[in-house]
């Protein structure tokens, strides 16, 4: 199983950061049958290039998460919405550019206030760009940091009657591929 995780915090190695990869833990444990191999892109690393055409590290990046099986896409919470930052990223798409990525949408925010922005902003951008979005995103209120790994797991469980068929039928789709 490949999972990509991108993260567009504008602050290197943030708490948004260890939110995302614990929902990525969270799925790994949903499929415990399979191996995971991981690719973390923290886009605070690759900021001062996403508005370079044509850039090769940003288009390899690209092209890896759009390989993957599962994406987790994080983002803390500006001005209700998510970042500039992920969405210059995410606008190197083209139409249906994550056509089969089974994508998990995440979001952080200081108040519960913005908590519908997962679903209202993040989840219709990856859906736009052709993401299959089974199950509903994370919103975590940063406050509870200290509760991550038990409100991922929870999630997880939440979430495993969508999750797992999805990304159980990508991981056999890219599989066959591979072989025929």
């Amino acid at each position: 199983m490949k999972i990509a995780v991108v993260v567009g915090n504008p602050k290197p190695a943030s708490r948004t950061l260890r939110v995302a990869e614990s929902v990525a833990d969270a799925i790994e444990k949903l499929l415990p049958g399979e191996s995971a191999e991981r690719q973390v892109i923290d886009l605070a690393d690759y900021s001062s290039r996403l508005f370079e055409w044509p850039e090769p590290t940003l288009a390899e990046l690209n092209d890896a998460v759009a390989a993957s099986d599962v994406l987790v896409v994080a983002s803390p919470t500006y001005k209700a919405t998510y970042t500039g930052l992920l969405k210059a990223f995410l606008d190197r798409y083209p139409s249906n550019g994550l056509g089969g990525v089974v994508a998990v949408p995440v979001m952080t925010g200081a108040s519960a206030d913005h908590s519908m922005a997962t679903e209202v902003n993040l989840r219709p951008l990856l859906v736009e760009l052709g993401a299959t979005v089974p199950s509903r995103g994370l919103y975590l209120v940063m406050t509870r940091i200290a509760e991550l790994d038990q409100i991922t797991a929870e999630w997880g469980s939440a979430n495993a009657a969508t999750l797992v068929p999805a990304i159980s039928g990508r991981i056999e789709s890219r599989r066959e591929v591979t072989r025929g």
